[in-house]
């Protein structure tokens, strides 16, 4: 895999806590990193006007959810439609603004912590909603519908919790998924590190196992990026994707390279369609890269 600069980029800083959400639900606690950086660009993508249309679907989810249709769709034989969870929605909008086939982009954005994206959809019913919904509101546009849709699902930090619920009641509808730096689960006992005699509730990362298992088959598409941040208080992203990539009988192939934005690849794992991209950094910038990173991850889902 090789990462292209990304254009129309700036040094602006955008935190994953920014989306404007309900707080019924506060994310789980976790250690403050005490580091900070200053090696890597943490490159960030420009808010800048896009062409194309947005339709705004209101009474399906808690938030407003917004609908991104790229000019190209409008002129294309068939589309692809990405549902975004988590993070603001011009950076899904920019990736899916340089795709060939074209793909539309839905953005949800509920607040923080994975329990309030997961519990809307732990009932099934809820993401068929969505997707009639979505697939109501573009055919007013009068776009071409055949083939039908893919549909794939990305989600950055928190947003996991809504593809975990969605993969126990649909999974068979969904083509591939992207996650950025997002796939946590709790110690058993509860804070109980792996040092200190821990293990993961594997429970929690079954859907994803048997999704990338699908992927290593070929009949899916798995992409997971993580940081090497450590909350301490639950598993991260390294635990979680190690603990998959052991359950799937592969290995991290050790790398150096340079990623989107200047983020840094010091492990690959590929099989099939199943790849998990391991990059530098334990602060809040390194975090955030996997979000402004998306384009050239999104770029690498749809593509293989």
């Amino acid at each position: 895999m090789h990462f292209s600069p990304l254009p129309l980029l700036a040094l602006v800083s955008i935190w994953a806590t920014s989306c404007v959400g309900p707080k019924a639900l506060q994310p789980a606690s976790q250690n403050p990193s005490p580091m900070e950086d200053h090696t890597r660009l943490h490159e960030r993508i420009t808010d800048y006007p896009l062409v194309g249309r947005t339709i705004v679907i209101q009474n399906v989810l808690s938030n407003p959810v917004s609908v991104f249709v790229p000019e190209a769709v409008a002129m294309a034989d068939s589309f692809d439609i990405l549902i975004h969870f988590h993070g603001s929605a011009f950076i899904a909008n920019t990736a899916v603004a340089r795709l060939e086939p074209p793909m539309v982009a839905v953005n949800v954005h509920l607040g923080s912590g994975s329990s309030i994206y997961e519990r809307p959809f732990l009932d099934g019913r809820r993401f068929d909603a969505l997707v009639k919904t979505v697939s109501d509101s573009l055919s007013t546009l009068d776009l071409a519908r055949e083939p039908e849709p893919r549909i794939y699902l990305s989600a950055f930090s928190a947003g996991y919790g809504a593809v975990r619920a969605i993969l126990r009641t649909s999974a068979n509808r969904i083509t591939g998924i992207l996650l950025l730096d997002g796939l946590h689960a709790d110690y058993v006992p509860d804070r109980t590190v792996f040092s200190e005699g821990g293990a993961l509730e594997e429970s929690r990362l079954a859907p994803f196992v048997e999704f990338a298992r699908m992927a290593v088959k070929g009949d899916k598409r798995l992409v997971i990026t993580h940081s090497e941040i450590f909350p301490g208080t639950f598993a991260s992203t390294t635990e979680t994707s190690d603990y998959i990539i052991r359950s799937l009988d592969l290995e991290r192939t050790p790398v150096l390279e340079w990623g989107p934005g200047g983020m840094q690849l010091l492990s690959r794992t590929e099989a099939g369609r199943f790849t998990v991209l391991g990059f530098a950094g334990n602060t809040g910038p390194d975090h955030v890269d996997h979000l402004h990173g998306m384009p050239e991850f999104l770029i690498d889902l749809v593509d293989s």
